[in-house]
């Protein structure tokens, strides 16, 4: 069943973000979805944060993916793949790592902008949509299984 959260400021999605690291099983895929503007990266910063990577945590837009590797294992997970999907296609992610990122059983990959590799997207992924509601709101629903 999906989880609907209200957040009121940037501060607020950080924390969820955190909160969600703090819970999160090594080997899992986080697809995130929502406009531009609407959180994603500002959530990731806080799941970031929570496990000790070490900063900047900035988009990987023109990089496609960017490792985080964590100084020390939070629940098994050494390692974070933050990747986004928003200018490159299903063939092409698959081809710079995306199936390897996927199978590392120490690793979590946090995918931004699912929906334009849907096929590559597994039935046991968590996802994440991020809906802005006004100026600083933003509903976030969490559930398991990409539609």
């Amino acid at each position: 069943m999906p989880k609907t959260f209200l957040t009121h400021s940037a501060e607020e999605t950080r924390n969820l973000g955190k909160k969600l690291a703090r819970e999160i099983r090594q080997g899992a895929l986080v697809c995130l979805s929502g406009d531009l503007g609407a959180g994603k990266t500002t959530f990731v910063q806080g799941f970031l944060e929570s496990l000790g990577a070490t900063r900047p945590y900035t988009s990987p837009t023109f990089v496609i993916m960017k490792q985080y590797d964590l100084p020390a294992p939070v629940n098994g997970i050494e390692r974070v793949y933050h990747v986004d999907a928003y200018r490159v296609s299903a063939p092409d992610l698959t081809a710079i790592g995306f199936t390897e990122w996927c199978a590392d059983q120490r690793g979590v990959v946090l995918l931004e902008w699912p929906e334009r590799v849907k096929n590559l997207i597994s039935r046991e992924a968590i996802c994440i949509n991020f809906i802005s509601k006004e100026e600083n709101e933003r509903e976030i629903i969490i559930r398991r299984g990409f539609l």
